[in-house]
């Protein structure tokens, strides 16, 4: 039972442990090479499915009559708008060499709202029905943002816009609005099945948990073979762990006046670190993408300590 325990209370840093001890088994052991390459790609067929499961659970208990906009979503997007413009700003007066480091720190900001950030709100006793509106209007959001945005810092970054927003919004649309849409059909069409889904405790959690050590497999993986000094790594990662407490506080104090500080809070520091990693390779360095994989785990922690209290 104290083993039970612990694994409830805390479930996000043993995903964590279970995702970087996984992976540095099969890399530091040469007889699970074979067994290890055929394992990736299975591991990127179920990143997604975890996902979209995660987020159908949720959808299910959701109250779709709430999906609307709010005072507080408008001062979450204001808010992550001056940090993107604050950090463009300064990115755009560094060397070659420190632009790197600022650019890890924008796509942790630029990104959208995660797809699993109801979860945590639920967890923590706020709105799931506005935070779940709340992400699809991040999204597009962020979906407007980056293919504006990039080629300022990457003259040569082929980044058309119609193409990105589209591309985006794509990738977005698969684990969001999918499963948004199936449970609106259960809640509406499959009564039962929708209440007996909803009603098994703390289901799109675990399975988010799952989505979080396969993603924590891929951050470690992108860092071990990353080519960045140790130095530029570890100011990688003290920036993103600085930035998200700024984030999060943020959130939390606009929050405090708009009426929804669990909301605002989760809103502007829990990111979709997955696009924003994507976004990095596609259309930055793909060094910057380390910093969206730090990222993760500093916004889990932080989770698992709210979720602890």
């Amino acid at each position: 039972m104290g083993i039970i325990r612990f694994l409830k209370d805390w479930t996000l840093p043993v995903a964590i442990a279970t995702g970087t001890v996984c992976y540095l088994t099969f890399y530091f052991v040469p007889a699970l090479d074979t067994i290890g390459d055929q394992l990736g790609p299975v591991f990127d067929v179920l990143f997604p499915v975890f996902v979209f499961l995660t987020l159908f659970v949720t959808f299910c208990k959701v109250d779709f009559h709430q999906m609307r906009p709010h005072r507080w979503q408008a001062g979450v997007l204001v808010a992550q708008l001056v940090l993107v413009a604050i950090v463009i700003g300064v990115t755009m007066m560094q060397d070659a060499g420190s632009r790197l480091f600022w650019e890890s720190l924008l796509t942790c900001i630029i990104g959208p709202a995660a797809s699993a950030s109801p979860v945590v709100v639920g967890k923590l006793g706020g709105n799931i029905s506005t935070m779940s509106s709340y992400v699809l209007l991040s999204s597009i959001a962020s979906a407007l943002m980056i293919p504006l945005v990039f080629p300022m810092l990457e003259p040569t970054a082929d980044v058309a816009f119609m193409e990105a927003f589209l591309i985006i919004l794509e990738k977005v649309s698969y684990v969001l609005l999918l499963p948004l849409v199936l449970g609106w059909v259960m809640q509406h069409y499959v009564k039962g099945l929708c209440r007996r889904i909803a009603s098994v405790p703390d289901l799109s959690f675990y399975c988010w948990a799952i989505s979080l050590s396969i993603t924590t497999g891929i951050t470690v993986k992108n860092i071990v073979h990353s080519e960045a000094s140790l130095l530029l790594l570890l100011s990688i990662a003290a920036g993103t762990f600085v930035l998200c407490w700024v984030q999060f506080g943020i959130g939390r104090l606009v929050g405090r006046h708009l009426g929804e500080e669990i909301n605002s809070g989760q809103g502007l520091f829990q990111k979709n670190t997955a696009l924003s990693i994507w976004v990095s390779y596609m259309y930055l360095n793909p060094v910057a993408s380390i910093g969206a994989g730090c990222y993760v785990l500093w916004q889990n922690i932080i989770n698992s300590i709210e979720l602890k209290r």
